[in-house]
């Protein structure tokens, strides 16, 4: 009798175990990388600007009579609905990038900007102005429709604003909390739109791959989807009836094989 107990631990014991490896194997990232040695990463190009951009252009110098007439105003928002909470925040008004990737500038007329970073755009703008107009220019360039949408098996899913141009999808995942437990970390689909196309590329996390994909860095609008894994699939599809009677099958399963050695034992 002690033997028979003690073969039917060692079965549920080693099926445990079995589970267990099996899913770490499935939720560990980049489990191929080595500690201490470096690893390469795609290199990172910058952001570009590209059509239907919202782009917020300051120009500022020591004489402000000079600088104003380059700027747009201030646009007022309202923020909050309670008395309490309720206020008014400015923002500088931006330029919207044309289809063909040209931006309305005071004096300086159209301006091709698609296709250049922040930094190009403010240092074209820049010499522009110190041709004749003003000497000690200070062009200042951001995004202001910058965001990612995080969707599928994430613990907070949504979309997001970012207000540095560098951001990896590592660090998009961290903000909305990381995947669940049942988001599959071995597909995981990202929507890019590029001059006009939309191309979709997959990616696996659990392999420093992952760090030379062409979205390891990502983009302005990229959403990134996580789909859920096999087991909150099939549950999605059974009732509650079912799955009471997979877990008795199991434990049917469990039984016969423990039989079996019993008998082979005898």
């Amino acid at each position: 009798m002690l033997k028979m107990k003690s073969i039917i631990k060692f079965v549920i014991l080693s099926c445990c175990v079995l589970v267990s490896c099996n899913t770490s194997q499935k939720v560990v990232y980049m489990q191929d990388t080595v500690a201490g040695l470096p690893v390469e990463t795609g290199v990172y190009a910058g952001i570009v600007v590209q059509p239907k951009d919202m782009l917020s252009i300051i120009v500022s110098s020591r004489d402000p009579e000079l600088s104003v007439r380059f700027n747009l105003p201030l646009h007022q928002l309202y923020v909050g609905s309670s008395q309490s909470s309720s206020g008014y925040n400015y923002r500088q008004l931006g330029y919207q990038v044309d289809m063909d990737g040209f931006i309305d500038f005071p004096i300086l007329g159209k301006l091709r900007v698609a296709g250049l970073t922040r930094d190009r755009l403010a240092n074209m703008i820049k010499e522009r102005l110190q041709e004749d107009l003003i000497r000690d220019a200070i062009v200042t360039v951001d995004f202001q429709n910058f965001r990612i949408s995080v969707l599928g098996e994430v613990r907070n899913p949504g979309t997001f604003n970012v207000a540095e141009d560098r951001i990896t999808i590592l660090d998009a995942l961290s903000r909305v909390g990381d995947l669940t437990l049942y988001g599959r970390r071995d597909n995981i689909l990202v929507r890019r739109e590029n001059e006009g196309k939309v191309i979709f590329y997959r990616i696996d996390l659990r392999t420093e791959a992952l760090l030379n994909s062409p979205v390891y860095y990502l983009k302005q609008n990229d959403v990134i989807y996580v789909e859920p894994n096999r087991t909150i699939s099939a549950r999605s599809e059974i009732n509650e009836n079912r799955s009471i009677g997979i877990w008795l099958s199991m434990a049917s399963f469990i039984t016969s094989i423990t039989m079996l050695i019993i008998n082979s034992i005898k």
